[in-house]
């Protein structure tokens, strides 16, 4: 894969941070929801917003397989209205624009997946942004089954806003990512239901 086109380093951070025992360490003044102490904590990027949802969907196996291939099948973005247009499925190096907007107006938003993992705990993957994106950074998206039987979608990313006018227009973006977010997990919930 090559990365040297992505607009952010480190790439693949998102899965070292879903490595953390499952339960996130999160940085002071992150967006987050879910509850959890980390027994192995991970310092976040430098500088970067960092946001972390751990939301609970359902409980088995079967709740567990259903997220995860939404998950590997885009469902996720289709589910939150974001328009995609993938080169290939969710592997490894494939390219994907989503598109936030209304009607034909919308914004686009490459990248590419830089990990992607189908295991028996986990199922998910992470893309990074490419040049065009309005933000520079990563998002993971992920289906975890717990020990107990929970299953949970995980919805993590860290981001700086691209330089030039989406420097300028940082609040907005925020705003938009906490939206696209909230509708990532209600999405989740349908899927695994």
């Amino acid at each position: 894969m090559n990365v040297e086109e992505l607009t952010y380093q480190p790439v693949g951070m998102s899965r070292i941070l879903l490595d953390s025992d499952h339960i996130l360490a999160t940085p002071a003044g992150s967006d987050q929801a879910g509850s959890g102490v980390s027994r192995r904590p991970v310092a976040w990027p430098a500088g970067f917003r960092a946001v972390r949802h751990r939301v609970a969907v359902g409980h088995g196996e079967d709740i567990f397989q259903r997220l995860g291939s939404a998950i590997l099948g885009w469902g996720i973005q289709r589910g939150a209205g974001l328009s995609v247009s993938a080169s290939a499925p969710v592997t490894v190096g494939a390219d994907v624009v989503t598109g936030f907007g209304w009607g034909s107006f919308r914004l686009p938003a490459p990248c590419r997946v830089v990990w992607a993992e189908s295991g028996p705990r986990l199922i998910g993957f992470g893309y990074g942004t490419l040049p065009g994106h309005p933000a520079s950074g990563e998002e993971a998206f992920a289906a975890q089954l717990d020990d107990d039987g929970a299953v949970h979608c995980v919805i993590l990313a860290y981001s700086v806003p691209s330089p030039g006018l989406y420097t300028l227009g940082a609040p907005v973006a925020r705003a938009v990512q906490s939206l696209v977010t909230k509708r990532y997990l209600r999405a989740a919930e349908r899927l695994a239901a």
